[in-house]
């Protein structure tokens, strides 16, 4: 055949009536994988590699969801024992530190001279309380966040509140009539400025509590989905090779069947046992301890109000639908009011008789406070201030006794919820224990279990 020659350029001519030749292709490695796994799988030891793969990755998946899924919880968990509800009282604290801080004050004043050390030591000891609970309030706040705000705002106001009090007590000691303008200022600090910010704070801390409630305690439904799924591949692959083999067990599939059933149980039951310890301890700790912080606090201010209503004699007024009230005597009754209604709140969420003597035994102690506030209130109208005196800070039978009572019978009934509390939320966090760690290693048993048992079956093919 004759050479054909190149036109110009290189290119050679093509022969005529030949057409010509198609571009070669070449396949990439991908579909060159995915034809010789589609060959693979139309073989019983290629179906059998893919069983045995689908069944280790979902019992391996199933273990690590678990894993991950229970930490979260066992560590929100933790956060609701040792961390926010802490914080949660501490805040309650700072709030009932400052406000007896503000009754003791305005009881010594009262005193006038005869300020007994008891009082001053009182009152010292719950600005140190307030201070200190200040401090690890600032310790755990977020940086930048509303509570970082609020702590270093009453960080500075408390100086200034104490300034107040010693300028009023100093005055007061050598009867000048301006000491009681500056107790009245500084309550006004404290009632309009500190009492509200250490609101804030408590309820921000309230707010953080129950996020780690929310955190802890919903159902893992991923996890327990995964395992559900992990049993039902594995139940179809054995009876798949019962099916194949009249062979009742594969040893190997049945150890990863009992590898993921007893994660799916533990899992189960644990997070049920560990959901119902939280719900108990927020149920019968958290709201009953909100409630008598409450109560707590309006008892203190209460207090409050009756000294300061001694101490102004009257300056102080106000006027709510068309009637003018003395305002310390106005800001009493309706602080035994919300007193009154948390006592009885409290009584009914007490469930046992260590809960609810001290709330019962604090109603007593408040009729007789109420009933000793009348008759020191009547004295005051008439005149005579120094009758009225003595039955509010008298030796004997004085309102500052039935005070006394409430206070320390309160603080009965918050220490026993607290420890109901900390009991039930450590059962709760308890419930979760090595659950992380056990579902990891029964995973890998498991996937190693049903791995073996296919492999069992692809050496029957060799």
């Amino acid at each position: 055949m004759p050479t054909i020659p190149a036109q110009p350029g290189g290119q050679a001519l093509v022969p005529p009536g030949r057409p010509p030749a198609a571009p070669s292709t070449r396949r990439s490695a991908f579909a060159e994988g995915v034809d010789r796994a589609r060959a693979a799988a139309t073989t019983e030891p290629g179906r059998l590699r893919i069983i045995g793969a689908v069944l280790a990755i979902l019992v391996v998946a199933f273990g690590a969801v678990t894993a991950w899924q229970t930490s979260e919880r066992a560590a929100a968990a933790d956060d609701v024992l040792h961390r926010s509800q802490p914080l949660s009282s501490g805040a309650a604290d700072i709030y009932r530190s400052l406000a007896d801080a503000n009754t003791a004050a305005s009881s010594a004043f009262l005193a006038g001279g005869q300020e007994t050390a008891a009082s001053r030591n009182r009152y010292e000891k719950d600005i140190r309380t307030a201070a200190a609970g200040l401090v690890t309030a600032a310790a755990n706040a977020e940086s930048g966040s509303a509570s970082e705000e609020t702590v270093a705002r009453l960080n500075t106001l408390l100086p200034e509140y104490k300034g107040l009090i010693e300028r009023a007590r100093t005055y007061n000691r050598q009867g000048y009539p301006v000491g009681g303008a500056y107790l009245r200022y500084a309550n006004e600090k404290m009632q309009k400025e500190m009492l509200p910010a250490a609101e804030d704070l408590y309820t921000k801390e309230n707010q953080r509590l129950r996020a780690d409630y929310a955190d802890a305690t919903p159902y893992p439904w991923a996890a327990i989905a995964l395992g559900v799924l992990a049993l039902a591949a594995l139940g179809w692959a054995q009876h798949r090779t019962y099916r194949r083999t009249n062979r009742v067990l594969n040893h190997g599939l049945v150890a990863a069947t009992a590898a993921t059933t007893v994660v799916l149980l533990w899992l189960v039951v644990g997070h049920s046992v560990a959901r119902s310890g939280l719900d108990e301890s927020y149920d019968h700790g958290i709201r009953s301890l909100n409630v008598l912080h409450e109560a707590r606090i309006a008892s203190l201010k209460a207090r409050g109000s009756e000294n300061l209503s001694l101490v102004a004699r009257g300056a102080e007024t106000v006027t709510v639908d068309g009637q003018t009230y003395d305002a310390y005597y106005y800001d009493f009754d309706q602080d035994m009011s919300v007193l009154g209604k948390g006592l009885g709140e409290a009584r009914r969420l007490a469930d046992d008789r260590a809960g609810t003597t001290p709330v019962e035994a604090a109603e007593g102690n408040m009729t007789v406070w109420k009933q000793r506030h009348g008759a020191a209130r009547a004295e005051d109208e008439n005149g005579n201030f120094q009758q009225a005196l003595d039955k509010v800070i008298g030796a004997k039978d004085s309102t500052g006794a039935c005070f006394d009572g409430v206070d320390s019978n309160l603080a009965k009934a918050i220490d026993h919820e607290q420890y109901e509390f900390r009991q039930s939320a450590g059962d709760g966090r308890d419930a979760l224990s090595g659950l992380a760690v056990g579902a990891a290693v029964l995973a890998v048993l498991g996937a190693a279990g049903a791995l073996a048992g296919i492999g069992r079956r692809l050496s029957e093919y060799r």
